[in-house]
């Protein structure tokens, strides 16, 4: 053999010395923790031997609070009462005061409610288009209007009934029900007809009791 190889040989010697005795100690450090881990289980099972598992109880589950019914019911009927409210059979020609814009005004009002509706002293704050409906389906869609915006404290609304450009003969039907319907209706303390950007003749504005 070499003498250069049998040094180097000889260089390495104590460091493989060292390898095989680190490996020696993790192993003898693992029959030792098993050993532990065997002896420990052993005194757990000698200090439990005597002890009864308790009897499994039912748990019981926590529901959630039940929610409070809404008043859907009670919603129905009184947009139902409402739109029995509404009829053909009242002219409101009669009810109407005289002025050239036509417009309503319930008694005990301020004799000026209607001129300040008019130029927009509420502000209008939801808007019903009756465009397309027929007399029935207006006159349930206006009850369950004026239910909603009564039940959300509305006080200002338009009600948009077209100007019968579309009717035959052009004459424009639904004017004059929505008129007739809202002077009877006790939602309603007063209506003008809108001024010309929020729909002219083709609209109403409508001042709405205090819900």
């Amino acid at each position: 053999m070499p003498a250069d190889l049998r040094s180097q040989i000889k260089a390495l010697a104590p460091k493989l010395l060292e390898i095989r005795a680190q490996a020696a100690a993790r192993e003898r450090a693992a029959r030792e923790a098993a050993a532990r881990e065997v002896h420990e289980k052993k005194l757990f099972e000698q200090a439990t031997r005597h002890v009864q598992p308790l009897r499994a109880t039912p748990r019981r589950t926590q529901l959630p609070p039940a929610r409070a019914p809404l008043p859907l019911m009670r919603e129905r009927d009184e947009a139902a009462a409402l739109l029995a409210s509404l009829s053909d059979g009242i002219d409101a020609d009669a009810l109407l005061d005289s002025d050239a814009a036509l417009s309503f005004t319930r008694d005990g009002l301020a004799p000026n409610t209607a001129r300040k509706l008019r130029r927009g002293d509420w502000v209008i704050q939801a808007q019903l288009d009756l465009h397309g409906l027929t007399r029935e389906e207006a006159r349930e869609a206006l009850s369950v209007f004026l239910t909603s915006a009564l039940k959300q404290g509305q006080r200002c609304v338009r009600v948009v009934h077209g100007k019968g450009l579309g009717s035959k003969n052009r004459v424009p039907v639904l004017r004059d029900k929505v008129r007739r319907w809202l002077t009877q209706s006790d939602a309603v303390l007063a209506w003008v007809q809108a001024r010309a950007p929020e729909g002219g003749t083709g609209a109403l504005v409508v001042l709405l009791r205090n819900p």
